[in-house]
């Protein structure tokens, strides 16, 4: 930064913070527990900063963990969100592999533990909201849903405000210590 030169955020940027402000509201008013987006993000512990864990203890890796810190006995909860303009949706009908899902699906891998239950969710413009969860967790879908599969790995996706109507308790299920 230069002196005297004042650097504003990208628009990007805000764009994602409001969205994880927004989920973790959403979250807290559900659950009625304190849920708060994780400052600078997943970036502090996710894709090449990885290596902090080795630093950290359980508590402090859970609360840089994904893009929301969840409460104290959610303890496997991994989320990350995504805000994006677009998203080719027709390639989900057609079963094929999407870069965008894949380095999404990575980037909350590289912040999850083994056993973690692992949550992207997803706004688009002018589209609605979306979740996408492992399809291990063996969480309701009743037919609202289109499969995904990267590496093997099952997820669903579906529409989010169907997904928290019929998943509420399950979510809180997977996700405690």
């Amino acid at each position: 930064m230069e002196q005297g030169r004042i650097t504003m955020a990208s628009k990007s940027k805000t764009k994602g913070k409001t969205f994880e402000r927004e989920i973790a509201n959403f979250l807290s008013d559900l659950y009625e527990e304190s849920f708060t987006r994780v400052p600078y993000s997943g970036a502090f512990i996710g894709g090449k900063n990885a290596v902090r864990k080795e630093q950290l203890d359980e508590a402090q890796i859970r609360g840089f963990k994904g893009d929301i810190i969840p409460p104290d006995s959610w303890g496997k909860l991994n989320i990350e969100c995504k805000n994006y303009a677009d998203f080719t949706f027709h390639a989900l009908f057609q079963q094929k592999s999407i870069p965008l899902l894949n380095d999404w699906i990575d980037q909350t891998y590289d912040a999850a533990d083994e056993g973690d239950f692992n949550l992207i969710i997803m706004k688009f413009s002018r589209r609605g909201k979306f979740v996408m969860f492992e399809n291990k967790h063996k969480l309701l879908f009743n037919g609202y849903s289109v499969p995904y599969v990267k590496d093997g790995i099952s997820w669903v996706f579906m529409d989010f405000d169907r997904f928290w109507a019929i998943n509420k308790d399950g979510v809180k299920k997977c996700s405690e210590s």
